[in-house]
Parts: structure tokens; sequence; C-alpha cells
């Protein structure tokens, strides 16, 4: 059964059509910097001093964002070994456990990145160990900058919002450590997702199948016999 994901609906499509756009944003934009940095470099004896910061960020935006969206078009890889070897219904039934075991573990990182995040935002974290059981007061980190990156949009709002109207010379922490508990939201929403894709029939895998790997070897089949 194939995993590959079909947008239902104006609405789906547009969604989909979103984060493909933002993950070839992300990509694209830090190439650009990258390339540019490489450039001035080397050809002029100079740099972007924010350069290589801001390309850690757009990386680590890109993979976190890349997580859910992996899970959502079923492309994360996997051993299939033994669900190779079960039939449909016993498959199904792994893929629902393997499902509610991450959604489990999601949750735990979804509170996990909450209470990181939290602080440099001037919010509160939340209490208990493993499960959220309210809110706690928490110190408020939300003065904390990154080391070289500028504000180049709403740095008057950051400021009255997160640092009591004190200025900020770089970007505040807040801003790039919001893709944390984003992307871990995110990542939640798509196993429960996936899970129900499962109970449907729409699905019986988590991780990508071998298809990819039999249209690679139907195409090199076709490359040869033209030649």
């Amino acid at each position: 059964m194939s995993g590959a994901y079909k947008p239902k609906g104006r609405v789906g499509a547009i969604v989909h059509t979103l984060e493909e756009s933002i993950i070839a944003l992300l990509l694209g934009l830090m190439t650009l910097v990258t390339f540019v940095n490489v450039v001035l470099r080397y050809g002029f004896n100079s740099q972007l001093i924010w350069g290589l910061e801001v390309t850690l960020v757009l990386f680590a935006w890109l993979v976190l964002f890349g997580i859910s969206y992996g899970f959502k078009i079923v492309s994360h890889l996997g051993v299939d070994a033994v669900l190779n070897i079960v039939g449909p219904k016993p498959k199904r039934i792994m893929a629902v456990v393997a499902a509610l075991v991450c959604i489990f573990y999601a949750v735990l990182l979804m509170k996990g990145a909450w209470d990181y995040w939290a602080p440099f935002a001037g919010l509160d974290a939340t209490s208990g160990r493993w499960f959220p059981t309210g809110f706690e007061s928490s110190r408020d980190q939300g003065w904390y900058e990154t080391d070289h990156v500028p504000i180049p949009f709403a740095q008057t709002w950051l400021e009255n919002t997160f640092n009591l109207g004190e200025e900020y010379e770089k970007m505040p922490r807040l801003v790039p450590y919001a893709i944390v508990p984003f992307a871990m939201a995110l990542m939640l929403y798509r196993l429960v997702q996936a899970l129900v894709r499962v109970v449907r029939g729409e699905i019986d895998t988590l991780i990508v199948s071998h298809e990819a790997e039999d249209d690679v070897k139907e195409a090199g089949e076709s490359l040869t016999w033209e030649e």
C-alpha cells in the first residue's frame, strides 16, 4: 500500500504547497548566505559577521520543520525486516503500536521544548517531571540575545513585549528558538494524523516503503533499454 501523501481538497493542497515552499525557502536562504559569505571571504577578504550564525539557525529550522513533514509524507527511513514477513493485519497492528509509541515520545519532546523556550519569551515553564501538571514561575531570560544576528523587523514590539522596553542590540534568542516548540507541536500533530491514516487503512507503515527503490530501478532499466 502506497504511503505517498496526497492532499485532500483545496485547503489541503494549499497547506501542502506552503510547507514545501517554506522548506525550499529555508534551504535556498541557507545556500545563498553561505555562497555570499564564501565570495566575500575569498574574493574581497571580508565576510558577513552574522552569516555563520544565520546559516546555523536556518539549518536548525530546516531540520526541525522537516521532521514533521517527513511524517506527513511517510518519508522517514526505518527498519522493515519484520514488517515484510507478516501479513497485512499484523503489519497494521504494529504500525498502530509504533505510532502510539512515537506520539508518547512526541508529548515528552513537546513538554521539553516548551520548557526550554518559554523562559526566553518571559513565559512560565510547565511543572511536572514527565507530563505537564500546570505552570510554574521560571526565570525570565527574555533579554538573552544572539551573538551577531541583527533585528530586521519589529524591534520595538519585541523590546516592549519581551524585554520590558529595554533595547535589543541583536536578535533576541526567543525568535530563532521559537522553532523548537513549534516543530515539536507540528510533529505531534502529524503523528496523530499518521495514526488516523493507519487506522483508516490509508497507509500501513510510518516509514518509507521500497516503492521508491522500485521506481528508481524501473527508471534505470528504461534508460538502459533506450540506449
